[in-house]
């Protein structure tokens, strides 16, 4: 069976990663390449894991599809947690290439990306409370509320400029005017 290596690199944006995969004996020249050039237009590419496996054509097509509604249209990119990614890289039966297994084993690569993972995540929530909008112009003043991770805008409150009460409108065109 042919093997391979897939890989995950981070880019200069953040939230932004490249997936892709290489033959084992072109690795060093590819990283190096990507590293040096960039790809598709972005640039500052450093590798973080890549793990060589059997199959790797299969394996980064199954990471394609499992990733694919982050992913950035016509692109190996993918907006999404690189630590995500690393844990399933490193979940694969296989041998790490980078990092040099001398520095980090791959279960101590899968452990730090997952508790990475779940430390950005915690982040990305809004932390409960009561947040207030004001605004001068156009007036406006709105109260929101965390209560168990959901945000909510209590009831009465005007949340655009031209918010107001619908009325039943009369006819279908009068609808369309009347509650924008």
């Amino acid at each position: 069976m042919p093997t391979g290596v897939p890989y995950v690199m981070s880019t200069v944006v953040p939230g932004l990663v490249k997936i892709g995969k290489t033959t084992t004996d072109r690795f060093d020249g590819r990283m190096y390449e990507l590293e040096r050039n960039g790809y598709n237009n972005v640039t500052g590419l450093r590798r973080e894991f890549a793990i060589e496996v059997e199959r790797y054509n299969e394996k980064e097509r199954m990471l394609d599809d499992i990733f694919s509604k982050a992913r950035v249209p016509g692109s190996e990119l993918f907006a999404l947690d690189i630590n995500l990614a690393i844990e399933l890289l490193a979940s694969f039966e296989g041998r790490q290439v980078y990092p040099k297994t001398s520095t980090e084993s791959k279960s101590k690569v899968f452990d730090d990306a997952a508790k990475n993972h779940q430390e950005n995540t915690d982040i990305q929530c809004i932390p409960e409370g009561t947040y207030y909008l004001d605004r001068k112009r156009p007036p406006l003043h709105v109260e929101m509320v965390v209560e168990n991770g959901a945000l909510t805008i209590r009831a009465g409150q005007r949340v655009a400029e031209h918010d107001r009460p619908c009325r039943r409108p009369r006819t279908r065109t009068a609808a369309r005017h009347r509650c924008r």
